[in-house]
This record gives structure tokens, sequence and C-alpha cells, in this order.
């Protein structure tokens, strides 16, 4: 699977100590991540992870063009309710896409956790079969 990972600013610790908890279950697929997110989870982990830019500076795009291809499977997003993000409105563009495309969105850690066991369950198997298919998530060819 591929699986995005991505924290505000506040929220990076919380991700990385995330990541080193499930270190063996992240292992097991392709990992992305916006910059300095993906930077400090590989410092502090074994993990691989492509590095997309920062999200101010286009990586919350990027990875929201992978949702479109529909080759994006689950998002570990932890967010920052209460700071302003100077790009919200891309941050709101990639939980669109998540609903849009019915990608797996895990924006704290309570959700987080219930995504992480249902990777490891093999719970997603179904992302699978729609990218083979061809099917995109909600039906359409």
């Amino acid at each position: 699977m591929n699986i995005a990972l991505i924290a505000h600013d506040k929220k990076k610790d919380d991700l990385i100590r995330f990541a080193i908890a499930y270190e063996q279950i992240f292992q097991e697929h392709s990992l992305y991540a916006t910059g300095t997110t993906g930077k400090r989870i590989m410092d502090a982990t074994s993990l691989s992870i492509h590095r997309f830019q920062s999200g101010p500076l286009g990586g919350d795009q990027e990875i929201g063009s992978m949702i479109a291809k529909n080759t994006m499977d689950a998002i570990f997003f932890f967010r920052d309710p209460l700071t302003a993000q100077p790009h919200e409105p891309d941050v709101s563009a990639l939980i669109r896409l998540c609903d849009v495309y019915s990608i797996p969105l895990a924006t704290n850690m309570g959700t987080a956790e219930i995504l992480i066991k249902g990777i490891e369950r093999g719970d997603l198997s179904w992302r699978e079969v729609a990218k083979e298919s061809g099917v995109e998530p909600d039906g359409n060819n």
C-alpha cells in the first residue's frame, strides 16, 4: 500500500512517536511524506520514505495528485486544529480529495490507531482490488 504521513508543526512529535510505535507495520508499505515530517521520521526510524515538498510549498498538493490518480491508499495527517495554517486551502483540498476518492484519512491519534490496526489486519485490501481492476472506489471507470 501507498501511505502518506503528514503533520502540522505542533503535531510532528506525535506522528514521529506513532511511526516509531508502528514501524514494523509501516516498513511493509511504500511511504510518502511532506518534507520536514518525512526527514524527521526517517531520522527517528529505519523507514524509507519518499519525501515531497513541505506542505506550504506544495507537498500537500503532490499527495493530492496521487489521490486523484488513485495511487494513494491511506493518509495519516496529524492536524493542529488550534493553530491557523497559512496553507489551509491546500489542507482543505487534500481532505476533500480523500472524501471524493474514499481514501482512509486519520487526522488524530485516535483514528490513526484504528487505521493502522486495520492496515495490519488487511482491512484495506479492497484498495488493491480497486487499483488492479481500474475501478475507482466510488464505482466509476
